[in-house]
């Protein structure tokens, strides 16, 4: 059985940049065992005894930190400190492998491959709900009035009390806890017999491998495994950039997912889950309501949605489904619905079942997020980066919620690998925010496929040369500083702050000055004054005047920050250095060829022609002399006094900065370092020569102690530096 590290986790969100487990944390031991070579190696072993505490103590304290993070999203330690609790505890059953549990949190990680999936007879049986597909209010007072009338309440009884809830667009799961351990998960199957799928469930990090405090003999959870829509896009993502099939939808994904035999294949799809009722129950009085049950299940650790409710009649149904249409696309995953069960567990048990569905529960459904519509034609967007995005014209139809009739298709690859032709039947795909896309063709007679559509050789906004980078997927326009479509993109670039740093213009005021027709093209900036400015909403004329004096110092630069201004494509701040001290001077970047921007360093094909490309475009090159024209300069000859890279101290030397330096900011370190020759890197390595560490340096200075590399201080840097200080300062 291999295990692994602490699954990924399910949203992004901020870590403490210095955190402590609080008391529950016992103080920081270390102990040895194969493979931690990080812990303290003059530790004399554990007794059997002392192993067997602190491993028990482990495992209660990554439980708790775990469930914090997954189910309550509010971490209380960083993930470096659950990472030196998890790899400790992982010493210690290498190093005593009786100690290993099936609750530990390093077995959630599985690389067993099964055979075949063990059929799961149920002990309860998983029936479906019966599903409203009216999707207005009166869907949810037609199953008011069913309930009231298999009650016999008559018109003047009190309004029944309902919980209302979400109807999670997933695969139903039943977990079974055995004295509050997970032994077995199972799907739905035919509502009697399901699939065991265990190996893959015990992969997610939301569901508990022991529940919380005292927990019955049996205890049946039933719940939704789904996929978040923010995991779902980024896993096509990856998919597109390694050119392999994408995933329709979600849903689809994640039943796929639970029921792989091999659970590494869960690796890069992150599932969640969410408990929403019961199976077999022994020795455990369950609360007198439905949520009542729910918050029981909650306090046992177990993840339970929070956009629920209780309610009152038919009104009270009514608004919960309102509420939920209205927030239904901010909601992280797909619902296609809510569902209502009577709250009173008396209640349900007196309303039974019919045809083997509940009397009391139903699910009342929303507009489907998937439709089949005609493909039309593929027009090209041009988006702010300049990427060509086909996008297709549909015949007009109601997904989602609202009236589509156009849809992203990606990429030219991402259209030939769905097979996916002008004239074709498609099935389309609106959910939550996400821009609509089409996901496949409709299946029919058509055998084979003969591409209808070519992705343009110039730009259809501007007319600039069409370009791919050599392995790349995306086709982009290269009239960066010219093409319309790219114009407020260009402005913020041009104007941030490691580029021309002008101070005080923002997206907000880029937006107005280009939507109302100030500016055009980058130049035009310069000519920008305090009347015209200031005749903008909500620009006083102070604020006018400070940024046309910002725009005034902005004119003097350097010949890296300027290059870098530009946008070209692969051409960071880092490489416009080096563009800068081997050229010395613009209007030789500007004529080099390919073979000769290969000179330079870290330059490769791929950047060398992306070079090439941008200034092979006359708009581009006329761009760049207006600005030049505008009155923008700086030294032509600054990168001519250090062309010479082998008279530089630190040339090809790579240094890592770590923690906060007394007099120098990290921004002002790195320029110094870059501009003696050397590298400036993020992280270490064999690879690295020194790393110069500050107050409160972290995990880098470790790394370095431990590989034997060089650390210095600030006055190490500079006397390392000293040779060429008048060099660096006028770069």
């Amino acid at each position: 059985m291999v295990r692994g590290a602490r699954p990924a986790p399910h949203r992004p969100r901020r870590v403490p940049r210095h955190g402590a487990a609080g008391a529950a944390l016992t103080p920081r031991r270390r102990w040895p065992g194969p493979g931690a070579a990080a812990f303290l190696p003059d530790n004399p072993a554990m007794s059997p005894t002392s192993a067997a505490e602190r491993a028990a103590e482990l495992r209660r304290i990554l439980s708790h930190h775990a469930h914090r993070y997954y189910v309550l999203d509010a971490p209380e330690i960083p993930d470096a400190e659950y990472d030196r609790l998890f790899q400790e505890l992982q010493a210690i059953e290498s190093e005593h492998p009786d100690l290993l549990t099936p609750d530990s949190p390093t077995q959630r990680i599985i690389g067993q491959v099964l055979p075949g999936l063990v059929p799961v007879r149920h002990a309860v049986a998983m029936l479906s709900i019966r599903t409203e597909t009216d999707t207005t209010a009166a869907g949810a007072e037609a199953f008011d009035a069913r309930v009231r009338r298999e009650l016999e309440l008559g018109d003047d009884a009190p309004p029944v009390e309902y919980a209302a809830e979400l109807k999670f667009d997933g695969l139903a799961i039943n977990l079974r806890y055995v004295a509050g351990l997970l032994v077995q998960a199972a799907t739905r199957g035919d509502g009697e017999t399901g699939e065991d799928v265990t190996h893959n469930i015990r992969t997610i990090g939301q569901i508990p491998l022991r529940l919380f405090g005292t927990a019955p003999p049996v205890l049946e959870v039933r719940g939704e495994v789904y996929m978040r829509r923010d995991d779902f896009e980024r896993l096509n993502e990856r998919q597109r950039e390694k050119g392999a099939k994408t995933f329709i939808n979600p849903r689809n994904t994640a039943a796929g997912a639970v029921r792989q035999l091999d659970s590494r294949s869960l690796a890069d799809k992150r599932l969640s889950f969410y408990a929403y009722g019961l199976g077999e129950v022994q020795g455990w009085e369950q609360p007198p309501t439905h949520s009542g049950t729910l918050d029981a299940l909650a306090a046992f650790g177990l993840p339970v949605n929070g956009e629920r409710a209780v309610v009152q009649g038919a009104d009270g149904l009514v608004a919960f489904h309102r509420r939920i249409a209205a927030a239904r696309d901010a909601l992280p995953f797909d619902i296609d619905g809510v569902v209502y069960k009577v709250n009173d567990i008396a209640l349900q048990k007196r309303l039974g079942f019919v045809t083997r569905e509940p009397r009391w529960a139903v699910a009342h459904k929303y507009p489907a997020q998937e439709q089949m519509t005609r493909l039309n034609a593929i027009e090209i967007q041009v988006g702010r980066t300049g990427k060509l995005t086909p996008v297709a014209k549909l015949e007009p139809v109601f997904v989602g919620g609202t009236t589509v009739s156009n849809a992203t298709l990606h990429n030219l690859f991402e259209l030939r690998r769905k097979g996916v032709r002008v004239g074709d039947d498609v099935i389309v795909r609106r959910a939550g925010d996400v821009i609509p896309e089409v996901v496949g063709r409709v299946p029919g007679e058509r055998a084979g496929y003969v591409p209808n559509f070519r992705m343009p050789r110039q730009c259809p906004v501007c007319g600039s040369a069409v370009a791919r980078e050599r392995g790349g997927i995306d086709h982009r326009c290269s009239g960066g500083l010219f093409c319309a479509a790219q114009r407020k993109q260009a402005l913020l670039h041009f104007a941030g702050r490691r580029a021309m740093d002008i101070e005080g213009l923002g997206d907000k005021l880029v937006d107005q000055l280009v939507d109302g027709g100030l500016i055009r093209t980058l130049p035009e900036l310069y000519t920008l004054g305090v009347a015209k400015l200031s005749a903008l909403e909500r620009m006083a004329e102070k604020s006018a005047a400070n940024l046309v004096a910002a725009l005034d110092r902005s004119k003097q630069t350097t010949l890296a920050r300027f290059l870098y201004a530009l946008g070209i494509r692969q051409v960071g701040e880092a490489t416009a250095k080096d563009l800068a001290r081997h050229f010395g001077g613009l209007d030789r970047v500007m004529d080099a060829s390919v073979e000769q921007l290969l000179e330079v360093r870290d330059v490769g094909p791929i950047v060398a022609q992306s070079i090439r490309t941008f200034f092979e475009q006359p708009h581009n090159r006329e761009v760049v002399e207006q600005l030049r024209a505008a009155g923008i300069r700086w030294d032509e000859h600054e990168g001519a006094a250090v062309a010479n890279a082998a008279a530089l101290p630190l040339a090809g030397k790579t240094l890592v900065l770590t923690g906060t330096l007394p007099t120098l900011s990290r921004e002002q370190a790195k320029e110094m370092i870059e501009a003696a020759g050397g590298k400036v890197a993020g992280s270490v390595s064999k690879k690295t020569h020194y790393v110069v560490a500050g107050e409160e340096a972290g995990s880098k200075l470790d790394k370095a102690r431990e590989l034997g590399i060089e650390v210095l201080d600030e006055d190490g840097l500079r006397r390392l530096l000293q040779p060429t200080d008048g060099a660096a300062a006028g770069s």
